[in-house]
């Protein structure tokens, strides 16, 4: 196929909306061209720049090639789980068009791309390799290193194999084993071309939300206990990941988390308020980041869990534990605004006002400043590690103008801001070494159905044809202007 291009007309129009690394006093701005600003004012030498997609979400073909269905091919299902009543049964249909969409990243400048590997296409029975499934990822990861694009896969988005879950899903210790074997394989076959993997995708999220809430798959409402063991499993299954990507990968191959860290913003920022904001995000990750990262469960979180504790060995924790090369950290919104008290815990959290503004999505509050505290704490909580940014961006209203373009001011004005914030913690040092745009197409927005969209490329479900948004132009120059070998 021919290569696509970003439409001229939204390259014009992004223009100097698309400025980042040339903040500036005005005066000088007036006088300097964008491509002249200052190091000091750009992304630090070798920063990467990415997108990224889960699997589920984008790759459709659920009956293809040996893939068995998955807890979310099953909770689709069930008469009002998602929003539009929709599956993701062809989603973006990415499994048939990843060519064009590496075409499409390719011309966007992208030099990285974070996708995740069905677990159910590899391991349709749970256990076995299904060579079909794995030859899609074969064919993937050929494909964007040709096209100078280093693969980022994810283990595990939330694909969990239906078989699995039949037999306790997360509420079983067997389930974490599973996914450390699957683990294995996949390091084995992919790392010769592969350097860097990611374990599980947001624990806190397909945790809280598939087992406490009953919103997403598989739409459990679990008593504290059981909640908090399958939290102690999810965990786990991140340690043994680590551990058979060590053994079983090429040398040098790097292995960490990508989680939705929580993050606490000091609401003005004073040593006192940012010392609270510090001493509540570890609180606020306690079952999940800060276990992983420091191998022991916080007393304030055993203790406020009582009998409903989960139970494990010391050498559950040791596996948690298990050294990690980077911290992947999916950031969004703030999760909660403090100030600093003289009564326990150390902290006041400050109540969102109802006039708080947000994105299309009612979660997504705007914070654009989260984008330097989540990586700042998590640096000086749990050592100055490398990490990356694994999911940024927003959903958007994402409505076509007279000429049929998508001019989504509204998601460039969101990108700018938190990358703002970014470029101002890796000016102070804080060890972020890339950024993952979320996301490269519209796609199955989980129990949203497709009622939401957060690509900066366009996806006409009913076409599968893909346009390049204002977004994806404004994101193209930021990345030109800041990209380096």
């Amino acid at each position: 196929m021919t290569q696509p291009t970003l439409p001229r007309r939204a390259l014009l129009a992004a223009g100097s909306l698309a400025t980042l690394g040339a903040f500036m006093p005005r005066r000088e701005a007036a006088a300097r061209s964008p491509s002249e600003a200052p190091a000091a004012l750009r992304f630090p030498a070798g920063f990467r720049w990415g997108t990224a997609t889960s699997s589920y979400q984008v790759e459709g073909a659920v009956n293809e090639d040996g893939r068995g269905p998955s807890i979310w091919d099953s909770f689709v299902r069930q008469p009002g789980r998602i929003a539009d009543g929709s599956t993701g049964d062809v989603a973006a249909d990415h499994y048939h068009r990843y060519k064009e969409d590496i075409a499409l990243m390719k011309a966007m400048g992208a030099q990285t791309y974070r996708f995740s590997i069905a677990w159910p296409r590899l391991f349709p029975d749970g256990r076995g390799l299904n060579e079909k499934g794995i030859a899609f990822y074969d064919k993937l990861v050929d494909g964007l290193l040709e096209a100078g694009i280093e693969p980022f896969p994810t283990l595990y988005h939330w694909d969990l194999p239906q078989v699995l879950q039949d037999k306790g899903g997360w509420q079983a210790r067997d389930t974490a084993l599973a996914l450390g074997d699957y683990a294995a394989e996949v390091a084995r076959r992919l790392s010769d071309r592969v350097g860097h993997f990611f374990t599980l995708n947001e624990m806190s999220t397909f945790v809280e939300l598939g087992y406490r809430e009953g919103i997403f798959a598989p739409g459990l409402e679990l008593d504290a206990a059981a909640l908090n063991q399958v939290r102690h499993h999810a965990v786990l299954a991140h340690g043994l990941a680590v551990q058979a990507v060590r053994a079983n990968a090429k040398p040098g191959t790097k292995v960490g988390p990508a989680e939705n860290i929580a993050t606490a913003l000091p609401a003005v920022e004073t040593t006192e308020n940012i010392r609270a904001a510090e001493l509540a995000t570890r609180e606020l990750n306690a079952p999940y980041l800060t276990v992983m990262l420091e191998g022991r469960y916080t007393d304030a979180y055993l203790a406020a869990s009582g009998a409903s504790a989960p139970t494990f060995t010391a050498r559950d924790l040791e596996i948690i534990a298990s050294p990690v090369d980077f911290v992947g950290l999916n950031v969004y919104t703030p999760s909660q605004y403090v100030v600093a008290s003289e009564a326990k815990p150390g902290w006041s959290v400050l109540p969102f006002q109802p006039s708080h503004p947000h994105m299309a999505s009612d979660w997504l509050r705007m914070g654009p400043e989260s984008l330097y505290w989540a990586p700042r704490h998590a640096a000086k909580l749990w050592g100055n590690r490398d990490i990356y940014i694994t999911e940024n961006g927003t959903s958007a209203a994402d409505r076509s103008g007279p000429d049929g373009a998508i001019y989504d001011m509204d998601r460039v004005m969101y990108l700018r801001s938190y990358l703002t914030q970014l470029q101002r913690a890796t000016a102070e040092g804080v060890p972020v070494r890339g950024y993952f745009l979320w996301s490269l197409l519209d796609n199955f927005e989980w129990a949203d159905g497709y009622s939401k969209r957060f690509g900066v490329v366009h996806v006409d479900f009913a076409t599968q044809k893909r346009t390049p948004k204002l977004s994806a132009s404004f994101y193209r120059e930021v990345i030109a202007r800041n990209a380096t070998a």
